[in-house]
């Protein structure tokens, strides 16, 4: 009786489909790894540099740049009160930087109004604005990471356009 090949040809074709699905997978791949270690140190920067003042109150606070190149800020303060600011990469203009480099402001602008503005359990009740600049506390900017920030953001900036 002769004998099939069909356990040889099985085998090939899960190797062959195998290796098709990581081609694939690696070659849609939204970041490259430059893009991914820029997106790391620019969320670890703002993180690290973001300042706390006694006088906000602030039980928690989230500030990010996400993958899809959105900064958000999220507030919570100790009287239940959230502000929540977000705007798109796409949108920003430019920064400055008022202070020194132990503690400063950065101020994020873009083009028009285009920062999201919300608060919610607010004595004043919940307000939904826009606004032209967002106004960030910081801590320990050296001006060469100042520059660095700088340059992400405008990468990311030009990414999407």
């Amino acid at each position: 009786m002769p004998k099939t090949h069909l356990p040889s040809l099985s085998k090939s074709v899960c190797i062959a489909l195998a290796c098709i699905v990581c081609i694939c997978n690696y070659g849609f791949n939204v970041f490259d790894p430059g893009e991914q270690e820029l997106l790391s140190w620019s969320n670890k920067c703002l993180t690290q540099s973001f300042a706390v003042l006694p006088s906000d109150k602030l039980k928690k606070w989230e500030l990010v740049l996400t993958p899809d190149a959105f900064i958000r800020l999220k507030k919570t303060y100790v009287n239940g009160k959230q502000e929540f600011f977000s705007f798109h990469l796409q949108r920003f203009n430019d920064m400055d930087y008022l202070g020194t480099a132990q503690c400063g402001v950065l101020k994020l602008r873009t083009d028009d109004a285009d920062i999201i503005v919300q608060t919610h359990h607010d004595r004043k009740g919940n307000i939904d604005t826009m606004a032209s600049e967002l106004t960030i506390n910081v801590k320990n900017m050296e001006p060469e990471r100042l520059d660095s920030l700088r340059s992400a953001l405008l990468f990311f900036k030009k990414k999407t356009l």
